[in-house]
């Protein structure tokens, strides 16, 4: 299932790479998204960056069949990876993410560059749930809190620029 998205905000790239790179933010990022409990780590390479974080967040919202799956919660790791930026500021990155215990996983593409109101940031992926019969079915259920997930970070993100 294709998942994708552009974001607008306010600010030069550097701006926006300045403030998905904060551990702080991160962090704030991780809360937002209601997570039990979480981790973040931000590491600088070649340029870029990696951003990896650990969510559990509750399964409350998931229906029955797949809360039959992965319990009460769910332990969620996404993994940003981010290169170096070109002369405009623009740069590329890769998102992976998965879910514990369940052949679940979101792989695509990040880019952020100018244009908009200050900058974009496009995110282009494909969730696939590798479950026989009903991986449609699954796909569709984590779909929807992936999605208000992207929401909540690029209002974050919005907030942290605002600062």
């Amino acid at each position: 299932m294709k998942i994708a998205t552009t974001m607008e905000y306010a600010a030069t790239p550097e701006e926006v790479f300045a403030v998905l790179t904060d551990q702080a933010f991160q962090e704030a990022k991780c809360a937002a998204t209601a997570a039990i409990k979480y981790t973040a780590s931000v590491k600088e390479s070649g340029g870029g960056a990696v951003i990896t974080t650990e969510r559990i967040l509750p399964a409350d919202d998931l229906p029955d069949f797949a809360k039959n799956m992965v319990g009460e919660t769910l332990k969620v790791v996404e993994t940003q990876t981010w290169g170096a930026a070109s002369a405009d500021g623009s740069r590329t990155g890769t998102v992976e993410m998965s879910v514990a215990g369940v052949p679940v996983a979101l792989n695509g593409k990040l880019a952020l560059a100018p244009g908009g109101p200050g900058s974009i940031e496009h995110l282009d992926a494909e969730l696939k749930a590798k479950v026989p019969l009903i991986g449609g079915k699954i796909e569709k259920a984590a779909a929807k809190p992936i999605e208000e997930a992207i929401a909540i970070e690029a209002s974050t993100v919005k907030e942290w620029l605002a600062r």
